[in-house]
């Protein structure tokens, strides 16, 4: 029998929001979808250690990372997660290797799962280094945003809808780089997206909510 890599059981309050949430599977790369307002990106937060849940359980791949009953509840630096936002969020003051490295640093230089040059490789992004983030394309920005996230040398990878603000051209881009991430990371991943084709490239399993 496979070992229950994401055990979800809580309950998310915020402001006139309320929902339970119940997901478990064994499997490594899961997708979460439902209608706008449903609460996936609650979820995450939930998971990410950026929204506190009412009460409930998360524990994902072993680690314990929320438990009401037990009173635990891991720092979200503690957590070791990495997070991929649908608007990404690079640093428009920092050209992109500066943007790399800023979660290549404390506790991640101490790692070297992920090391610099084989992320820049993995997500095709050497010629990007020197450049500033505002001319980059979406699908560089999120490539970008993605490297950002493996180099903090994370446990668990959270993406937050990648593709939703590019076109059609720029997802197909960007989706090979997504299957190379879930491929050879071997990191659990939770996808979030509205899209049936990208959840049916990226997911092993999907999990609907609201």
């Amino acid at each position: 029998m496979n070992a229950t890599t994401f055990l979800l059981d809580l309950e998310l309050r915020r402001g006139g929001f309320a929902r339970r949430i119940e997901i478990r599977s064994d499997r490594r790369v899961i997708a979460v979808i439902g209608k706008s307002g449903a609460g996936k990106t609650s979820l995450l937060h939930a998971i990410a250690g950026l929204l506190r849940p009412a009460r409930g359980r998360i524990e994902i791949a072993g680690q314990c990372l929320f438990d009401s009953a037990a009173r635990i509840d891991l720092p979200a630096h503690r957590r070791r997660i990495g997070y991929v936002f649908q608007d990404a969020r690079l640093f428009p003051h920092l050209d992109v290797r500066r943007n790399l490295l800023y979660g290549w640093r404390g506790e991640a230089r101490r790692e070297t799962r992920f090391e610099f040059d084989a992320i820049v490789e993995l997500l095709g992004i050497g010629a990007l280094l020197g450049r500033g983030t505002a001319g980059l394309s979406g699908g560089e920005t999120q490539r970008v945003a993605l490297g950002r996230a493996l180099l903090s040398q994370p446990r668990i990878l959270l993406l937050d809808e990648p593709l939703s603000m590019l076109d059609m051209d720029r997802r197909d881009e960007l989706l090979p780089y997504l299957q190379r991430v879930r491929d050879e990371t071997a990191l659990p991943m939770i996808y979030v997206s509205h899209y049936p084709e990208e959840v049916r490239r990226i997911a092993e399993e999907t999990h609907r909510i609201g």
